[in-house]
C-alpha cells in the first residue's frame, strides 16, 4: 500500500458543528484525502461499523454519545481493523489528555486547529496504520505458510489422507486415550488385491488413480472428524476407529469391502475392478497390550486375509485367523510373506510383538 494510504486515506469527521465539518473537509480534501462526516457519535459508530475509515478525526464535546465512548466503542470492537483516532478539542489540561488517550484515542490535537500540525499528525497516524497492517500482512503470510507445513507434514501426497508419520502419532494418541478412559479402539488395515497386476498392466499413472479412489472409498465411510484413515504404504491403508469394539470394526469393514468390490475404477484409457483384504484387531483384548501389538494384530490378520482368498475380512483371533494358523504355524506372520499375486508385501516394522498381558476393559457398539 505504501505511502498511498498516507495521501489518499479516507477519513470520518466526527463534530456536532457543521462549520467545523466543513472546514475541515475543505482543507482535508485540498490534501487530497477522501472524506465523510458524522454529526454525532451515534451516527459516527454506525459509519464505522458499516465501511471503517482510514482515521477518524473525532471532536470530543458532542451529546448523547461524546467522544472519549465513541472511542472506547470503536477500540473494543474486535471486528474492526486497526482505526487511528485524532481527538480534537477545546480541553487542554493534562487530565483532559490522559482521559482521551486511555478512552482509546491514538493522537491529540487541541482547538484552535493549527493546520500544519493536523498534517503533521494526520500523517503519522497513518504512517503507524499502513505498519501495522503491513505487519498483520505478515503475520497471516506466516500462519499461512506454517499450516501448508503443517498439512504438508501430515499428508499423503498422492491420496491426501493422513501419512504413516501422522498415523501413528495419532494411534499413540489414541491408544493412551482409551486405556486411560477404558473406552475401546479398533485398528483396521487393508490393501487392494492384485495391485501390482495394475501397474505392470497399465502403469503407475493408472495405478495412482486406483489408489486415489480407493482411499476416497475408504473417507467416505469412515465416520467425519472422528476416524482416522491413512496411507500406511504402497497400497496398504490404515484406519483407526475410536470408541469402535472389534464386532462393529468388522461390520463396518465388512461394509467398506463391499463397496470397494462394487465399484468400478477408472483411469485414463480405462477401467477396471478390484477388490480389496481387511484385517481388523481391536482393544481391550488380551494379546494387545500396546499400540504396536494392535498394528501388529491388525497387519497379522490383513496376511491371513491374503492367504485364505483375498477380498474378505479376519478379524485377528477370530475362528478363522486361528484356523489358519493351527494349519500353518505362526511363524510366517513374523515374516516377509509373498503375497498370492507373486509379488511381496511389506510388513510394519513393530517395535514389539503381542502380549499375553491381559488389558481388560469394556466398550459399546459402533453408532
Amino acid at each position: 500500500m505504501g505511502d498511498e494510504l498516507e495521501t489518499s486515506a479516507r477519513i470520518l469527521i466526527v463534530d456536532d458543528h457543521e462549520d467545523n465539518v466543513e472546514l475541515l473537509r475543505a482543507r482535508l480534501e485540498s490534501w487530497g484525502y477522501t472524506t465523510e462526516s458524522a454529526m454525532d457519535g451515534g451516527q459516527a459508530l454506525e459509519k464505522v461499523e458499516a465501511s471503517p475509515p482510514d482515521l477518524i478525526l473525532l471532536d470530543v464535546m458532542m451529546p448523547h454519545i461524546d467522544g472519549m465512548e465513541v472511542a472506547r466503542r470503536v477500540k473494543s470492537n474486535t471486528n474492526l481493523p486497526f482505526i487511528p483516532i485524532i481527538m480534537q478539542t477545546a480541553l487542554d489540561t493534562t487530565e483532559d489528555k490522559v482521559e482521551g488517550l486511555e478512552a482509546g484515542a491514538d493522537d491529540y490535537i487541541t482547538k484552535p486547529i493549527e493546520f500544519p500540525e493536523l498534517k503533521a499528525r494526520l500523517k503519522s497516524m497513518l504512517r503507524i496504520k499502513r505498519l501495522q497492517e503491513e505487519l498483520e500482512e505478515r503475520e497471516r503470510q506466516l500462519l499461512e505458510a506454517n499450516e501448508r507445513l503443517r498439512y504438508m507434514s501430515q499428508t499423503d501426497g498422492l491420496t491426501g489422507i493422513d501419512n504413516r508419520r501422522h498415523l501413528e502419532q495419532q494411534l499413540d494418541s489414541m491408544f493412551a486415550h482409551a486405556k486411560r478412559l477404558n473406552e475401546p479402539l479398533s485398528c483396521v488395515m487393508c490393501d487392494l488385491d492384485r495391485f501390482k497386476a495394475v501397474n505392470d498392466s497399465y502403469g503407475h499413472q493408472a495405478g495412482d488413480a486406483v489408489l486415489k479412489q480407493f482411499a476416497r472409498i475408504l473417507k467416505n465411510e469412515a465416520r467425519e472428524k472422528v476416524d482416522r484413515v491413512g496411507r500406511y504404504g504402497g497400497e496398504e491403508f490404515m484406519l483407526l476407529l475410536p470408541g469402535t469394539v472389534l464386532d462393529a470394526a468388522v461390520t463396518f469393514s465388512e461394509r467398506v469391502r463391499k463397496e470397494v468390490e462394487s465399484r468400478t475404477f477408472t483411469f485414463d484409457g480405462g477401467t477396471i475392478k478390484r477388490t480389496a483384504s481387511f484385517g481388523v484387531a481391536g482393544w481391550p483384548h488380551p494379546r494387545v497390550a500396546s499400540c504396536d501389538a494392535l498394528v501388529r494384530a491388525a497387519d497379522d490378520a490383513l496376511y491371513v486375509a491374503k492367504e485364505t482368498g483375498r477380498n474378505r475380512v479376519i478379524r485377528f483371533d477370530g475362528d478363522a485367523f486361528n484356523a489358519h494358523i493351527a494349519e500353518h504355524g505362526s511363524e510366517q506372520l513374523g515374516e516377509k510373506p509373498k503375497r498370492p499375486d507373486g509379488g511381496e508385501r511389506e510388513r510394519p516394522v513393530s517395535r514389539e510383538q503381542p502380549s499375553l498381558a491381559d488389558s481388560g476393559g469394556t466398550g459399546e457398539l459402533r453408532p
